[in-house]
């Protein structure tokens, strides 16, 4: 496969079972490219390894003064320098591809049980894990799978140099085919402590990426409550913890280096001692010594690549250890949808969304809102609706707790719309329908135009839905940051996760790409915590209007929004305890008054008190008159 090709097609199904599983899974996927830069590796390290035995010809015929055999050999080392030149210039290009289409692969791997998983991946994995993930363990990985072909080549023209020597002058080969493993092996004992200070040293930069992670993205609440010192010297520390494994593992590297340079020189020495002894008792030819020196010294190149295929592998194993671990994770529905014989189809529109667990009704076509007293289970609800099934739905055993038979091959606690399980349906087809916005929806930078880019049914317009968010003052404040000459806010930029804006205008933002999207079911988080209360008023007029005859759920706990919905659901300790409109609830339901009010036990006591004396006034005016 060549670079031009990516992305892959299918990047395939990994063995994530463990990090060097999926190595191997690798490389397997990759047989022809790596079959490619061994060919070309063969060519240029078999360059490298005749060398020293045309270099020896040579001097031996000019010793001999053989002309003719001079040119021979003349000619020999023409075609042993375009062999190394030609393979080392197709190695290099066959190995760079190689490694980018390894991290490639691994990065559209990612991408897709990114999408699969949804919010629920950074609720199993921590987000500093995943960014180094998608990172520099990326890159770690492609490392590895790159050179196991040149380490291939490199060990093969090794094997051919120590071979050549014992058949060309066998006095001194024997101490060089002695010598090589030697070499090759001495460095293995250290390996596995410079991998555990590789791997601690991984470990606390994951955990100092993942502060820093969180440091940035709360940057706003810290300077409001003065934390960020406070933060920035938990940085500090974590960074120096970082920099003192750094330093440790590379003294371990460091060392291994130095092995590796000052064995190689002893060999050098005993061959240059012991061949100059064998040349003086007329037991070894000059050109045979030259050969031999020149075989140790040319091998010192092709035996670098052992140490290297050893860090490769000590990097990138904990690398792919990681990504395994995040690949191998599942949603708790994927039973269900695996085992389906053949996908259900898709209900016709205008069905109801009901929930089977919490018995919560959304009719279709109407503005339904949710109240919730506890916002953790609004934020699961939502998902549920939207068919992410929250991680406590999982019983522990890899499948979801209650599931059974049900409609097709989805469990009985599933969600429907229009009588068709969400679990049964195709992962795309689930979310095409039901579109669900959650508490802190994220902005992608790039440009206002490229934001609203997303899958919809074309029939709202991206000024429509941001006429409906109440966006005129982002938009403004989107031109006045623009670069000069950008007269359509549409093509102005929005930065990483829309930190130049406020809160509200981003959720206002997010609300309004949702809204283009005009899914046939739409369920909105608390679309309106952060905007105050007379824009928070339009928007929920604008929803109204917007998403007319379009099912919408809304959680939500603010009596400006729930007055316009159509139906109100009150949902307590995970189970529907109220139904009917806004103010019919806020008069007969006093958990409903208490939650929209934020009225105390103590002030719905005092309330009923004054009721129940004005109740009791009032009966005895009626008994008086």
């Amino acid at each position: 496969m060549q670079i031009s090709d990516l992305p892959h097609p299918d990047p395939g199904v990994p063995d994530a079972r463990s990090g060097p599983r999926f190595l191997l899974w690798l490389g397997r996927t990759q047989l022809g490219g790596q079959a490619k830069s061994l060919g070309w590796g063969l060519v240029h390290f078999c360059g490298i390894a005749g060398l020293p035995y045309a270099v020896g010809a040579g001097i031996e015929a000019v010793v001999a003064h053989d002309g003719t055999r001079l040119l021979l050999v003349g000619a020999l080392l023409a075609l042993t320098g375009i062999a190394i030149s030609l393979g080392d210039t197709m190695l290099h290009r066959t190995a760079v591809t190689n490694w980018i289409t390894a991290a490639a692969r691994v990065q559209q791997l990612l991408a897709r049980k990114t999408a699969e998983l949804g919010s629920a991946l950074t609720r199993r994995v921590a987000a500093g894990e995943v960014v180094a993930v998608s990172t520099g363990d990326v890159e770690k990985i492609g490392w590895f799978v790159e050179a196991v072909s040149r380490f291939l080549a490199a060990a093969f023209s090794v094997v051919a140099i120590c071979v050549g020597l014992l058949v060309y002058a066998p006095s001194i080969g024997i101490v060089v085919a002695v010598g090589v493993p030697v070499l090759a092996l001495s460095v293995l004992p250290l390996l596995p402590r410079a991998t555990r200070r590789a791997d601690v040293q991984r470990e606390k930069a994951g955990k100092a990426t993942e502060l820093a992670s969180d440091t940035v993205a709360g940057l706003r609440v810290l300077r409001g409550i003065g934390g960020e010192e406070l933060f920035l010297g938990r940085y500090r520390e974590a960074s120096q913890q970082v920099r003192e494994a750094a330093v440790r593992s590379a003294r371990m590297w460091a060392l291994i280096s130095a092995i590796q340079v000052l064995l190689p020189g002893v060999l050098l020495i005993t061959v240059v001692w012991y061949g100059s002894s064998l040349v003086l008792d007329d037991r070894l030819a000059v050109g045979e010594l030259v050969a031999a020196f020149s075989a140790v010294a040319t091998m010192l190149y092709p035996l670098r690549h052992f140490e290297e295929i050893a860090m490769a592998y000590s990097f990138s194993r904990p690398s792919a250890q990681r990504a395994a671990r995040v690949l191998s994770l599942a949603r708790m529905d994927a039973p269900a949808r695996a085992g389906s014989q053949a996908p259900l189809r898709a209900p016709e529109p205008g069905g109801d969304l009901y929930d089977p667990v919490t018995g919560l009704r959304a009719p279709a076509g109407r503005f339904t809102a949710v109240v919730c007293g506890d916002p953790d289970l609004a934020g699961r609800l939502a998902e549920r609706l939207g068919g992410h099934p929250a991680d406590g739905e999982d019983d522990g055993s890899g499948s979801r707790s209650g599931s059974g038979s049900g409609s097709g091959s989805a469990g009985r606690d599933s969600v429907l719309l229009g009588g068709v399980p969400l679990d049964g349906l195709p992962l795309d087809t689930a979310r095409t329908l039901v579109l669900v916005q959650d508490k802190d929806p994220v902005l992608l930078s790039g440009t206002l135009r490229e934001l609203f880019a997303v899958p919809s049914s074309g029939a709202v317009e991206p000024t429509a839905a941001l006429a409906a968010a109440q966006c005129a003052d982002v938009l403004t404040a989107l031109l006045q940051s623009a670069p000069e000459g950008v007269v359509d806010p549409m093509d102005a930029r929005i930065t990483e996760r829309g930190r130049s804006l406020s809160g509200g205008q981003r959720q206002r933002l997010a609300l309004a790409r949702s809204l283009a999207a005009d899914p046939e079911v739409l369920v909105l988080d608390e679309p309106t915590s952060a905007v105050d209360s007379h824009t928070e008023a339009r928007i929920a007029d604008g929803i109204t209007a917007l998403r007319a005859g379009r099912t919408t759920v809304v959680l939500a706990s603010s009596p400006l929004l729930l007055d316009r919905a159509d139906h109100v659901v009150l949902v307590h300790e995970g189970a529907v305890a109220a139904s009917g409109t806004h103010r019919e609830l806020l008069h007969g339901e006093p958990r409903y008054r208490a939650v929209v009010t934020r009225e105390t036990d103590e002030e719905q006591r005092l309330a009923r008190l004054e009721l129940a004396q004005l109740a009791e006034e009032f009966t005895g005016i009626e008994e008086t008159a």
